[in-house]
This record gives C-alpha cells, sequence and structure tokens, in this order.
C-alpha cells in the first residue's frame, strides 16, 4: 500500500492548504478517500494519472470532504473515461450528482455506480481478490464513516533454491502453489510446507474521517499498520472540540495507543493555528510514532 496526502485542512480551502483527501494505492487499484475542493489540482500538482481512479469513498456530506467531486466526474468525461467509477457514499449524495448532472445538460461517456451507506454497524462495502473496505462508524454531527482497508495476500511463493534442490517440474510447482504435498522422484513424500516461504502479513490502514473522541472505533482499528485520525484542534481548544464533535491531537493519539495501531497520522487542521508542530508535540505525549498529513507527502504502508 502507498499512501499521499492531497489535501488536510479542516472546513475551508486556503492558498496552499487544500481540504481532506487521499489517495491509497493498493496493488494495481487507485483508489481516492474523500473528495475536497481542488482535488483534480492536486492531483495533477503530484502526477497522479488520475482517469486510472476506480473506487471513490466519502465519509460524510460535509463540503471540505466532497466538494471536488462533481468536478472530477465531470473531467472524467472530457478526458474520455469508459471505465466503470464506484462511489461508496452516504445517503444523498447520488441525488445531489445527478442534479447538478441534470441542471447543467451534462452527461456521461462511463458508468456511474453509486453504493449508498446508511448503515451505524460495521459493514465490508467492498471486498475482491486483492482487498477488502470496512465501514468504521463514527461520531460526528452528521452521519458519517470512516474506513478500514485491508490488502490481501493469497500467493502461495515457492523457494527457488528448493526447485534447484528437488529438480521440481511444473507440475510440481502447480501442486505446491495449490497447497498440495508432492511425491519426488525417488518416490519419497515432501510436505507442502518444506517449499513455501512465509505468506506476507496483510497490511491495514484506517481513515477516521470527522468525529469525536469515540471510544467505540477502538476495537475495529486493532492493531492497524497505519491509523489516519483527524486532530482538528489542540488541547486548548477542547471545548470547540467537544462542542462540535471533533478531536483534538491528544484524543487522536489516545485512540491510537488503546488500539495499538504501529503509526499515527494526523489531519484535518483547522486554520486557526499558525503552525502544526504542536499537533505533533500533544500527540506525542500519548503516543511515540505520530507524523502529520502534509500535502505531498506519501507513506509506505
Amino acid at each position: 500500500m502507498k499512501l499521499t496526502i492531497l489535501g488536510a485542512s479542516a472546513s475551508t480551502p486556503k492558498l496552499n492548504k487544500h481540504t481532506t483527501s487521499q489517495l491509497l494505492k493498493i496493488k494495481n487499484h487507485l483508489i481516492l478517500i474523500d473528495c475536497g475542493e481542488g482535488i483534480q489540482m492536486q492531483l495533477r500538482k503530484f502526477k497522479v494519472n488520475f482517469t486510472k481512479i476506480s473506487h471513490i469513498f466519502i465519509s460524510h456530506l460535509h463540503g471540505d470532504h466532497y466538494f471536488g467531486l462533481i468536478g472530477l466526474i465531470s473531467t472524467f468525461r472530457l478526458l474520455g473515461r469508459e471505465n466503470d467509477l464506484n462511489i461508496y457514499a452516504p445517503e444523498g449524495l447520488q441525488e445531489l450528482i445527478n442534479l447538478q448532472l441534470k441542471l447543467s445538460g451534462s452527461w456521461l461517456n462511463y458508468k456511474l455506480i453509486f453504493h449508498t451507506l446508511k448503515s451505524k454497524r460495521q459493514k465490508i462495502i467492498f471486498n475482491n481478490e486483492d482487498f477488502i473496505v470496512k465501514t468504521i462508524p463514527l461520531n460526528h454531527r452528521i452521519y458519517t464513516n470512516g474506513f478500514l482497508f485491508e490488502e490481501k495476500f493469497d500467493e502461495r511463493n515457492i523457494y527457488k533454491s528448493k526447485i534447484k534442490e528437488y529438480k521440481l517440474e511444473i507440475i510440481d510447482i502447480k501442486k505446491i502453489k495449490k497447497g498440495e504435498d508432492i511425491i519426488l522422484k525417488n518416490g519419497k513424500k515432501a510436505e507442502n510446507a518444506i517449499f513455501i516461504k512465509k505468506s506476507k502479513k496483510s497490511k491495514k490502514f484506517a481513515f477516521c474521517s470527522d468525529t469525536a473522541y469515540h471510544e467505540k472505533i477502538i476495537e475495529f482499528i486493532k492493531s492497524v499498520d497505519f491509523l489516519y485520525h483527524e486532530s482538528t484542534f489542540l488541547d486548548s481548544h477542547s471545548d470547540l472540540a467537544k462542542k462540535t464533535k471533533h478531536s483534538t491531537a491528544s484524543d487522536a493519539a489516545k485512540i491510537a495507543s488503546a488500539a495499538n495501531v504501529g503509526k499515527l497520522i494526523l489531519g484535518h487542521f483547522s486554520n486557526r493555528y499558525r503552525s502544526q508542530d504542536d499537533f505533533l508535540k500533544e500527540a506525542k505525549f500519548h503516543f511515540e510514532d505520530v507524523e502529520l498529513a502534509i500535502e505531498g507527502k506519501k507513506f509506505d504502508i
């Protein structure tokens, strides 16, 4: 998995400060998580071939998380897109997008497939041979989900040295990859396990968008490799965090610590703060491995 931060500011975009958007690459799949204003310019700025985006996940219907979507959808048509585009979003977004297309007299050359999210319990919303996506129910002012992405590793890799040592033929290799034992040329049985490398550990990335401090999500994000958690405010504005149902940097770090995650990424910073250094400082008091979501920054998960 590779994660690119496209935007990490809260509420309104400013010069060189864009609202929430992230790009996640899982094997050959390009996935957009939230779609704030200016998304197309950010994708171009960081040289992303965004026509290859196949899935878009929208956490909730506050504008700083989806106002860039209609423009992106329209540009896909102008670029001659033909592949289906899957959008996973709360109830109401399909109606909004269809109305915008209708009133502007626009049309699409490709199929727009909406997957409506409305359950307040965790649900599997995507599952194929490469990765699986589950919702993470959050606690915000309107219906909001985070998303848990898990990469799959089902390949059975054979030690090349064993192929030479036992002079394996193609038929033997096929059996081993299926998980079967084989019979060697001397008539002895060789167990499958001696040929197989230990499978890679499945990688997990949790994206927790706008939410108040919410301990219920801990069970859903236990031991994930990377956790992105919003941190709109510093401790000095904890009253505002509670009032608006957002989190502080300390809140995010406490969740990361309780869930025993590998790394915490902070984002969705309020524009009231001139520097983001204090976010790091306050979070590290509760959890050591913390980084800031800086536009253009890439993470290997």
